[in-house]
């Protein structure tokens, strides 16, 4: 059934027509130049276009125009009687620095140029300039945001029915994968902005989550049978006997292949870089997202070539399983049985993830490699700062492997903490905070390294998380873990066509700690709610980030390899 909103008429964004292009094109501008009287055809031309325009013929009379009134831009000469054109700029930023200010000058001096830039000059040009050059210089610095604005909401309006017919025409792993990605793109696009058209995209993201939920329950087993069959045609009857017997036949169609999940990164993308001899640094971030990682990828984009790729978390898409799976490159439940030792089961207190070290070397030991790794994991700014002292020293190893658990805190954080939630209120908010947290972090720093260092980096995470708002009631009892995208244990009482239920525990290979043990997921933008206090829960919980259950933020996750460039 094709997917169609029809959409409201205060949404659909008008055409740039030229009246609507001079109504948002007004500004008040301070014009200095000594050559006045030459430039009346280039006043009269912007005062034609709408702008009010302030003319002085020195940079003392500019300076004291900028103390009366806030221009929306100046236009300053270098060359003027008195106080020069880069004497001027220093004043006038004293007094207005958000003020964007153009220098027009004769001057093509490269040092006055660099004085210029370096004193954050909003453009640069060399006269004569005709007036349509003036005008596109306004139309970048005051009113780029009103027309980054129009036309982006233009293009998202132009794709919304291309993106809801792709949507209902998906078919395999890789059509989700490549909607997902658009939205994404169109996600960031129209955050940027001052659209009206967020709440459509994000219509249009919960329909396809809807529908991405649907896929994974009727293609999840298959891909779990397919993992039991590899292991059972590697491994022999040995393996059926330590999975349980679950070594069966796949049930996949070539055109729906078993993509690439949590077990398979080190054997499909860390082996094969480092039998290519390449120098691996494996960062593993937290509760990272693909919006998360397409921000943080404009502040390294200058250092590295990069080659983005995605793949599928394992559920549940919680840290214990889906980290624990890719540092193995085993299921929950084949480490359970290979390695109890390694293994903490959700009711013990123990933490979940303090064996990662280990289960990287099982891996490689079972693979028969002689690569020499370290394990490092940075939880706060001091674990940071030991990190950085010794990052000399991993220069030997073939293989480095680092887990951030910043996101994650934060999730957790914004969950708990009221001062938090209204600080990353939204997904624009959360990935700004990611944001300024990558700026202000050693991860800048490392990056830099790296990329000096000449190592190829893998970039992934574990799992996404996506903004909870829907409680779907759950009964359980008091063994019942505490996750609100999952839950696991006995006589789960649920609406089955709320949520993924896996009864066999064994096939979906994940651990059964009793015979009557299930799993249930929580789908799209659903958390689990229970009964009792329910309004109170509710309220607490309503639109806090979540992970554990089934939706495109959540499975989706970027796994992204990075070259440094070559200058």
């Amino acid at each position: 059934m094709l997917f169609c909103i029809p959409i409201p008429y205060s949404l659909t964004p008008s055409l740039l027509t030229p009246k609507k292009l001079q109504q948002m094109s007004n500004g008040l501008l301070l014009w200095a130049d000594d050559e006045m009287e030459l430039l009346r055809a280039h006043i009269l031309f912007l005062e034609k276009k709408g702008y009010d325009v302030v003319t002085v013929t020195n940079g003392t009379d500019a300076i004291d125009q900028c103390r009366q009134k806030t221009f929306d831009l100046i236009l300053l000469d270098e060359m003027m009687p008195g106080l020069s054109g880069l004497e001027t700029l220093q004043q006038i930023k004293e007094l207005s620095p958000a003020t964007p200010v153009v220098m027009v000058t004769k001057s093509e001096e490269e040092n006055i140029m660099d004085q210029a830039i370096g004193s954050k000059i909003a453009d640069y040009l060399i006269k004569p300039v005709n007036p349509n050059q003036i005008l596109l210089s306004l139309k970048k610095n005051i009113h780029r945001r009103a027309i980054v604005t129009e036309v982006t909401q233009s293009g998202y309006r132009q794709s919304f029915q291309d993106i809801a017919m792709q949507i209902d025409a998906c078919k395999t792993i890789g059509d989700w994968m490549e909607v997902y990605r658009r939205l994404v793109h169109w996600e960031l696009e129209l955050s940027s902005t001052d659209s009206s058209m967020a709440e459509m995209l994000k219509m249009q993201k919960e329909e396809a989550d809807n529908g991405f939920a649907k896929y994974v329950k009727a293609h999840y087993m298959d891909w779990m049978d397919d993992i039991a069959a590899s292991r059972s045609a590697a491994s022999g009857p040995s393996a059926r006997l330590r999975m349980g017997g679950a070594g069966r036949q796949t049930k996949l169609q070539e055109a729906d292949e078993r993509p690439m999940m949590s077990v398979d990164v080190f054997k499909r993308k860390v082996f094969p870089l480092l039998d290519n001899g390449e120098k691996v640094f494996m960062i593993v971030i937290d509760n990272f997202r693909l919006d998360q990682w397409r921000v943080l990828a404009g502040e390294i984009g200058d250092m590295f070539d990069i080659d983005e790729q995605t793949y599928v978390s394992i559920l549940p898409t919680a840290t214990q399983y889906a980290r624990n799976a890719i540092f193995s490159g085993l299921m929950p439940v084949e480490i359970a049985s290979m390695f109890p030792e390694l293994w903490v089961d959700e009711d013990e207190e123990e933490g979940k993830n303090l064996n990662e070290g280990p289960l990287i070397k099982t891996q490689l030991d079972r693979f028969r490699r002689h690569d020499t790794f370290s394990y490092s994991k940075i939880n706060d700014s001091a674990g940071a700062e030991k990190f950085l002292q010794k990052f000399n020293s991993l220069s030997a190893n073939d293989l480095n492997v680092l887990v951030i658990n910043f996101i994650d805190m934060l999730s957790h954080a914004r969950t708990e903490s009221k001062m938090v939630r209204e600080l990353a209120g939204d997904e624009a908010a959360y990935r700004s905070i990611t944001l300024s947290w990558f700026r202000h972090s050693v991860l800048s720093e490392l990056f830099r390294l790296l990329a000096q260092g000449g190592y190829t980096v893998l970039l992934t995470t574990d799992h996404g998380s996506i903004r909870a708002s829907k409680p779907v009631k759950i009964i359980g009892d008091r063994n019942t873990n505490t996750n609100l995208r999952y839950k696991l244990g006995k006589n789960l009482n649920y609406n089955s066509k709320e949520v993924f239920a896996i009864k066999e525990p064994h096939r979906a290979m994940l651990p059964a700690p009793n015979l009557s043990t299930s799993y249930v997921f929580a789908t799209g933008d659903a958390f689990f709610a229970y009964p009792n206090n329910y309004n109170y829960y509710v309220s607490y919980y309503k639109d806090t980030f979540q992970h554990g259950g089934i939706s495109m933020e959540e499975m989706l996750v970027p796994l992204v390899t990075m070259r440094p460039r070559k200058r």
